[in-house]
């Protein structure tokens, strides 16, 4: 079963937000802790309403509201109108958000923080205590794997046990990170067994680090349902806030979310492969894309090589693959190849260049260019095994203000032998390296000694 919520159908949609009292909760989770409840009414009263003195009640409440996910989804229902309570473990980055300033890059963010500060909007706490009112809950746990690669399905029940005691029996919960396959139905049945009688939903988020906002705004959301009150109650919320809304099964959901990232996954895998295949050849991949993309359609979704990394596709390609006892072979190899690329060039490296009486310098520590995320980045992995046969290793970023070990990149420029281009910020695309030689598996570099 599958149906479209298109734009035409929000003024109904709203209607039915309105039918239900429309109290909207939503839960985030950081790492692996889960934060615990979250209320929201109907946003029907604007924090002007509130009586004087009092404090403006919260129309959805975002727990872990200060994460990845949680800033993102906080300012789009602000900017829908809602006032959102923000509550979050991290009581130093409740400050930084109080005071106006984003804790981590995410485009498109500062003005609509701005707007929600000024227009009283935002409700900031950090404990479940601070948390009133009631409606659906919308849980964002994601499923960690584990050092075998198995998916901590524990981690999802671990959370609820402890959510349950804040949340009323006619609640609407929704699971929003990506879970294990199962899970929603399984969410549903232990539930009931406590004697519970929640509506379950689960609605995955999709959108790429670091433009959130931009991608709430134009993608659709896809929605599921353990009952037909909690898929009319899920597509109530996020039609405040999506484009369109497509309705689906628990498990057809959840598989969707694994899918998209597993697919992009392997992607990048099959790029990758073929540079190391036109490399060791002794063909320019660059060139041999040109070719292959020029006025020809079907090959335009082609990526360029790289790191393939960050905190989704490959934890996601592996519960897939778990999912599908572990016979998931393209998703394997997808993990050896996006892997074993910077394994590769470091052994390839080593039979060019003496790197053991050689400074290296690592270009750029975030997952993906322009932004400040390093989480899963393989910039590390790179590192790590440099440390092992480089005479010394130095680091740099534009944007990265996690790592201490990050120096300015005119110093890592002047101290180092070899460059290594890691992740393709577009401060470095012009950037001067006074002609030492450069490694950029990216093909992104316009003026630089690229040597590999």
């Amino acid at each position: 079963m599958q149906s479209v919520v298109s734009p035409a159908d929000a003024a109904d949609a709203a209607d039915a937000a309105d039918a239900y009292g429309a109290t909207y909760w939503v839960i985030c989770y950081i790492g692996q802790e889960a934060t615990k409840r979250c209320p929201v009414n109907s946003p029907s009263k604007s924090p002007e309403m509130v009586a004087k003195g009092s404090s403006p009640i919260a129309d959805i409440t975002v727990v872990g509201g200060a994460g990845h996910v949680g800033i993102p989804l906080v300012l789009a229902f602000a900017e829908a109108g809602m006032t959102v309570n923000v509550n979050d473990l991290n009581e130093a980055t409740l400050a930084t958000l109080r005071s106006g300033k984003l804790p981590f890059i995410e485009h498109g963010a500062a003005p609509l923080l701005a707007k929600a500060l000024a227009e009283n909007r935002l409700i900031f706490t950090s404990s479940p205590t601070q948390i009133r009112g009631s409606g659906p809950v919308v849980v964002t746990i994601g499923t960690p794997v584990d050092e075998f690669l198995n998916p901590v399905t524990a981690a999802v029940q671990r959370c609820m046990d402890d959510l349950l005691p804040y949340i009323a029996d006619d609640q609407l919960i929704v699971l929003r990170s990506t879970v294990f396959p199962g899970t929603t139905d399984w969410l549903h049945t232990y539930l009931a067994r406590l004697g519970r009688k929640n509506k379950i939903a689960f609605c995955p988020e999709r959108v790429v680090q670091g433009y959130g906002i931009k991608e709430l705004r134009e993608m659709p959301q896809i929605v599921s349902g353990t009952s037909p009150e909690a898929i009319e109650e899920a597509v109530a919320l996020f039609n405040r806030i999506a484009p369109e809304v497509v309705v689906v099964a628990p498990l057809e959901a959840e598989l969707a979310k694994l899918f998209n990232n597993a697919y992009r996954y392997i992607e990048f895998a099959a790029t990758n492969q073929f540079y190391m295949i036109a490399k060791s050849a002794g063909a320019d991949y660059t060139a041999i894309m040109k070719a292959m993309k020029h006025n020809y359609p079907r090959a335009r979704t082609l990526p360029g090589p790289g790191f393939a990394a960050g905190p989704c596709l490959f934890k996601d390609t592996m519960q897939l693959a778990a999912f599908a006892r572990n016979q998931f072979n393209l998703g394997h190899a997808a993990m050896q190849v996006n892997e074993g690329l910077a394994l590769q060039l470091i052994a390839d490296l080593k039979r060019s260049y003496d790197l053991a009486n050689m400074t290296v310098g690592l270009l750029g520590m975030a997952f993906k260019a322009e932004i400040d995320d390093t989480r899963a980045s393989l910039s590390y992995k790179l590192k790590r095994t440099l440390q092992t046969c480089a005479k010394d290793v130095l680091t740099a970023d534009p944007f990265v203000t996690t790592d201490p070990t990050i120096q300015p990149l005119d110093r890592v420029v002047e101290q180092s032998d070899l460059l290594i281009l890691c992740t393709p910020h577009s401060a470095y695309r012009d950037a001067d390296f006074a002609g030492k030689p450069v490694v950029d598996i990216w093909g992104f570099l316009k003026n630089a000694n690229v040597v590999y």
